[in-house]
């Protein structure tokens, strides 16, 4: 298969997680591995390159004992270590005003300088301004590599440049092209090299020293001149790509929208189709949240809303947990419901803390039962939704702890099923406003007694918890279709780089040729 056919075929895995991203990685792996372009049919003559090869043919290596080159390569090409092809420009003091260049001014999604660059007085210096770069030198941040903030110095700058000593100062030497050492940085190969030597866990970093020491392909400088030229074109059309995919899922977000106030608008079966239409498939987040406020709006089965105004305290009191003292908890025994325990619809018990039978007896009424609702108040909103829960008969035997409380009915007309169902829409959730102890976010069972609420006739309450489970189980349906498209997708996109990967330009299957050198250790000038 060619390249460009796999660009061809973009839309079928479009829906592939990354998918314009991946295809940028193939590009970079295919262009550093010399399976890009076809390889120069004479000899390149550029002086340098010559005369770099002869004295490549003619220098005796030592070997660490460390992994070998992460791929083979075209035997035409060298594997070489940084040092033998870049070089620093030197550091100085700031001495007068100068454009200063840190890890901040690389716009490190596209690789290249933001537009506005600080100028600094010398009076204002940081202590880390004192490398020098020039026209051509390729700068990568050693901190936090695989951030990838590198960047090619394109131009002089007035005021002169002066670098962070952050970044490690790469200037190519006359037969490496600039920009072929930036997408050789830039590669899954070197950001897979440079995880071996990078120290440290928050900000890992590689020293200049390690970096220097590691390997890089080098292709004869005309091959580098067309491989560049050859990705740039590729990368403009990711661009492109990315472009159109972004203004599909703008477009696709106006419908979904648009389906959802309309549907909202006329909320009958037979307008179905607006939320679940194939061609702008609404997130299934979305629909959830939609459909849960609509159900207790009297949208989706309507109800009679005139009457008194009530609150939630006419129909609910809580239980609030109790105290228990963590000297008392033990490695078993009556489980804890705790607030860390409560997750969105669910209990989580990878946590769990036990108090004896004793204490459990003393403080059963605290006991909580099937099909009980349990409410976090500490850190009430979590990404997935609002922290409340519905007890099952695997969850039991449990306690309930202080701040986690228990909704209780004053009446018999009330249907906790469909209190469940108001807590989690919009009309509770976008509500409550979580206040702070001692840092931490969270909310009282007053305040949520003090909230508008509006009770339907019991039978209705019953018909629109059947409505909103039967409309649920539709998006539980349509996000497992989604989720298998995608994973289709994905493999789809799979399989195309492995064919890519494994086929010479020709299409024919090959197996990578050997460089001329014969090396498999790191290449180590003796001393």
């Amino acid at each position: 298969m060619k390249l460009e056919t796999f660009f061809e075929k973009f839309d079928q895995f479009a829906d592939a997680p990354d998918a314009v991203e991946k295809m940028r990685e193939l590009v970079l792996e295919l262009a550093v591995q010399g399976k890009l372009v076809a390889p120069s049919q004479k000899p390149d003559k550029h002086p340098a390159w010559v005369a770099f090869r002869k004295e490549i043919s003619e220098r005796v290596y030592s070997y660490d004992p460390g992994p070998p080159p992460p791929f083979e390569i075209p035997d035409h090409w060298e594997w070489c270590v940084l040092d033998e092809v870049a070089k620093p420009c030197g550091q100085k003091k700031p001495d007068e005003k100068f454009t200063y260049i840190d890890v901040g001014s690389i716009d490190n999604a596209r690789g290249e300088l933001k537009p506005e660059l600080n100028t600094i007085e010398v009076a204002d210096a940081p202590s880390r301004a004192r490398k020098l770069a020039q026209p051509g030198s390729v700068i990568y941040a050693t901190v936090r590599p695989y951030l990838k903030n590198i960047a090619v110095i394109e131009k002089e700058f007035s005021p002169p440049a002066i670098i962070s000593t952050a970044f490690a100062i790469l200037h190519p030497l006359p037969f490496v092209e600039s920009r072929f050492l930036f997408y050789w940085l830039r590669s899954s190969a070197f950001e897979r090299e440079v995880r071996v030597y990078a120290k440290g866990v928050a900000y890992p970093a590689i020293s200049d020293g390690d970096l220097k020491g590691c390997v890089v392909p080098v292709p004869p400088p005309s091959e580098q001149k067309r491989i560049v030229a050859k990705v740039d074109e590729l990368m403009a059309l990711c661009d492109r790509l990315e472009a159109q995919q972004q203004e599909r899922e703008t477009r696709h977000a106006a419908l979904a929208r648009a389906s959802l106030a309309r549907f909202a608008d006329a909320p009958t079966p037979a307008n179905l189709p607006f939320l679940f239409h194939p061609s702008y498939a609404i997130p299934p987040a979305d629909l959830r949240k939609s459909i849960l406020t609509l159900a207790v709006q009297g949208k989706l089965v309507p109800f009679d809303t005139d009457g008194e105004e009530q609150t939630v305290g006419d129909h609910i009191e809580f239980q609030n947990g109790y105290a228990f003292k963590s000297e008392w908890f033990k490695p078993s025994g009556m489980r804890l419901c705790r607030n860390l325990n409560v997750s969105h619809g669910n209990l989580d018990w990878r946590e769990s803390a036990f108090v004896d039978d004793k204490v459990a007896k003393e403080f059963e009424r605290f006991a909580l039962g099937e099909g009980d609702i349990v409410l976090s108040l500490d850190r009430p909103l979590i990404a997935t939704g609002l922290k409340v829960a519905r007890v099952t008969q695997a969850d039991l035997p449990c306690l309930l702890l202080q701040r986690v409380a228990k909704p209780v009915p004053k009446h018999d007309q009330l249907d906790l099923s469909y209190f469940m169902l108001w807590l989690n829409s919009s009309e509770f959730v976008d509500s409550i406003d979580p206040g702070r102890s001692n840092g931490v976010p969270h909310i009282s069972t007053r305040q949520v007694q003090r909230l508008p609420f509006v009770l339907p006739p019991l039978a209705e309450q019953r018909r629109i918890v059947a409505k909103v489970e039967q409309l649920m189980a539709l998006v539980d349906a349509l996000e497992t279709q989604l989720a298998a498209s995608r994973a289709t997708a994905a493999n789809l996109l799979s399989a195309l780089v492995a064919e890519l990967t494994g086929t010479t330009h020709n299409g024919k299957a090959t197996v990578p040729s050997t460089s001329t050198t014969g090396r498999r250790g790191r290449p180590r000038k003796s001393p």
